[in-house]
This record gives C-alpha cells, sequence and structure tokens, in this order.
C-alpha cells in the first residue's frame, strides 16, 4: 500500500480495509482513499463527542481507540452535521495557506458513498450493527455537466503536432488515448506482454482485465515505437512506455507531455487534459455510430449509465430525430407572419 494505514487504523477500520483489498479485490488507489475518507470522518466524530478536543487541530487527532460503541452512538444527524462541516469549513488544500475552504457536491458525495459502504458493511457484512445511519441519508444534489472533448479536426491536429526526441513514444500514447479511451492508471501500467496481435489486454478498475482491439493506426504506433524502443533490465523490463530514465513512465509525466502536445497544436492546454482524450474516444466513436454498449465495454464502464452522458454531447440522431417530426416542415401561418410585420410597423 502507498499509505501506511495498517499502523494508523483501528481493528475495526482495518477489518474493512482488507475486506475491499482482498475480498472485493479494490485497487490500491481506492483503499487509500477509503482510509482517508472514514480517518476525517473519525476525527470528525471523536472532536463533536470530546469537549477537550474542540480546539485541537482536526488533522491531528488520533483515531486508534475509535470502536464499536464509538460507531454504534453515531445517528443520521451526525452524518449530516459531518456534511455541512465538509461543505463550509473543511480546507481544500491542507498545505496551502491561501486555499479556500468547502469541498464541492462531487467530493462530498464520493466521501458519503465511503461512510455508507462502511455502515453497509457493519450490518450486512459482519453483522456487528442493527441500524444502519446512513439508511435514509440523501446524498448530494451533483450538477450535471457535459465532459470537455476535442473535435475530429482538432485530435488530427494534436496527433499531427507531436515531434520531438519521444516522438514516437508520446504519438503512441496519444493514439492509444484517443482511439482506445484508456485510463491513465491503465496506459501506465501497460506491458509489452499485453499486446496481443490485434487486441490489447487492458487492467482497469477494481483490477478487472478486458480486451481492447486495435485499429489500424493503433497498430502502426504501437509497432513504429516498438522499434525504436531501447531495451531495458531490471523491475520495469516489460514496462510498455518508458521514461528517460529507463523506468516506466509515471502519471505525472503523462499528464505533462500530454499539456506539451495539447500547446504546440496550439489547443488550451487548460480545458484539455489525459482524461479529456478519452471523453473524446467515446465521443467520437458515439457520433460515428457505435452502440452505447459497445463504447461501454470499450471504456470499462461497469454500469451503463456512466457511459451515456456521452450520448448527449453532439449527438446527430437528436437532430434526426427533430427533423423527423412531421410538424418540422410546417410553414408560419401568414396571418402569424403579416402580425409580426403590422408589429414592425409600429415600431
Amino acid at each position: 500500500m502507498s499509505l501506511d494505514y495498517r499502523s494508523q487504523s483501528p481493528q475495526i477500520l482495518l477489518d474493512f480495509l482488507a475486506y475491499h483489498e482482498t475480498i472485493k479485490a479494490h485497487s490500491q488507489r481506492t483503499v487509500d482513499e477509503y482510509f482517508l475518507d472514514l480517518r476525517n470522518f473519525f476525527r470528525y466524530m471523536k472532536q463533536s463527542r470530546d469537549p477537550s478536543l474542540r480546539d485541537a487541530p482536526l488533522d491531528e487527532i488520533d483515531i486508534m481507540d475509535v470502536d464499536l460503541a464509538l460507531i454504534r452512538s453515531i445517528t443520521l444527524t451526525d452524518i449530516y452535521g459531518y456534511m455541512s462541516y465538509l461543505s463550509r469549513d473543511r480546507v481544500l488544500h491542507q498545505n496551502s495557506e491561501n486555499s479556500n475552504k468547502g469541498l464541492s457536491a462531487a467530493s462530498r458525495a464520493r466521501k458519503l458513498a465511503t461512510i455508507r459502504s462502511f455502515f453497509n458493511y457493519l450490518c450486512n457484512k459482519v453483522h456487528l450493527l442493527e441500524n444502519n445511519p446512513c439508511k435514509d441519508m440523501d446524498s448530494p444534489k451533483l450538477r450535471k455537466s457535459l465532459p470537455h472533448y476535442l473535435t475530429l479536426d482538432e485530435s488530427i491536429s494534436l496527433l499531427e503536432a507531436v515531434d520531438g526526441p519521444n516522438r514516437e513514444r508520446d504519438y503512441c500514447i496519444l493514439t492509444l488515448f484517443l482511439n482506445c479511451g484508456l485510463r491513465i492508471s491503465e496506459l501506465i501500467g501497460l506491458n509489452r506482454g499485453d499486446i496481443q496481435d490485434d487486441a490489447l489486454r487492458v487492467l482497469g478498475k477494481g483490477n478487472k482485465v478486458r480486451i481492447v482491439y486495435l485499429n489500424q493506426a493503433c497498430q502502426d504506433a504501437l509497432q513504429q515505437y516498438l522499434n525504436v524502443r531501447r531495451p531495458i533490465s531490471g523491475k520495469d523490463h516489460d514496462a510498455l512506455f518508458l521514461s528517460n530514465r529507463n523506468q516506466r513512465i509515471s502519471r505525472s509525466m503523462v499528464h505533462a507531455l500530454v499539456k506539451k502536445h495539447l500547446s504546440d497544436a496550439g489547443l488550451d492546454s487548460t480545458q484539455y487534459s489525459s482524461h479529456k482524450l478519452r471523453h473524446t474516444a467515446a465521443t467520437l466513436m458515439l457520433q460515428n455510430g457505435v452502440d452505447v454498449k459497445a463504447v461501454q465495454e470499450v471504456l470499462g464502464h461497469e454500469h451503463l449509465n456512466t457511459t451515456e452522458i456521452y450520448t448527449h454531447i453532439d449527438n446527430e440522431s437528436l437532430r434526426v430525430a427533430a427533423k423527423a417530426n412531421p410538424l418540422s416542415r410546417m410553414k408560419i401561418p401568414k396571418k402569424i407572419s403579416d402580425s409580426e410585420n403590422e408589429n414592425d410597423e409600429e415600431a
């Protein structure tokens, strides 16, 4: 684990995290986030229960003494109070003197999902609680927004702008993002052995493996890159994409190269990122007639409604539907047209 949660967790939290790590096979990143979310929640609960901790910095409160008795005392009102704290008083960036306060609705919803998962585990899996305080808890209302994406012309401009000492590698990375819709964690985790003829073996969220088929552009880009990829030894010898230090390419390096090539292509690098290239792949597929369920499989979405957000973006079929309405050819009646002319004359 990247976080030493084992030495910082009371036994009841440790059991919950172990359940998600071993039984549910959730990724290290997900388990780390569960730990951080629940550690903060328990710190808040201890501070609200113990008057001697009221003036203590929340992030310095120890949670090793959190036990079932404290957890049984938590009510729905307590959880609403914690949500209010996150909304109004939680510092966004703990290490910044100029940080604002108050988490977004999306951040609060994710933290509530962690708390809900914890209480569901206690009630339904290990049967340590009879009453679930989250049962009637409302989630924060999220504002639905459509994801940003590059147009086809912008995508072509981005690929054509790739240059520099790592052009074959960078071109291949951008091609896979734009054609296969990979997550950045999936891309940096690729090994040479994951290339299987015209397909790619991808390890996705929750350690779920899926097969993504490669079109000719992806196959050509991969072959071009493999022709210049230098052989290395050590733990990263099979990593597909390498840094200049002969190590597996990092998340930050991929973010940086995407931003660089976006700027080189004359595109606003502040508005787009590697994840926006994933949005672009999904959008272009749907705009060109790919079934939404097929796109779901390509992207590795667990739920179809996650994929369906892309169907609302510049969907040509919606234009066709609007034009197909028999009233679409209705002309404005003459008396209405004449009325508008009269109003213009009066004005």
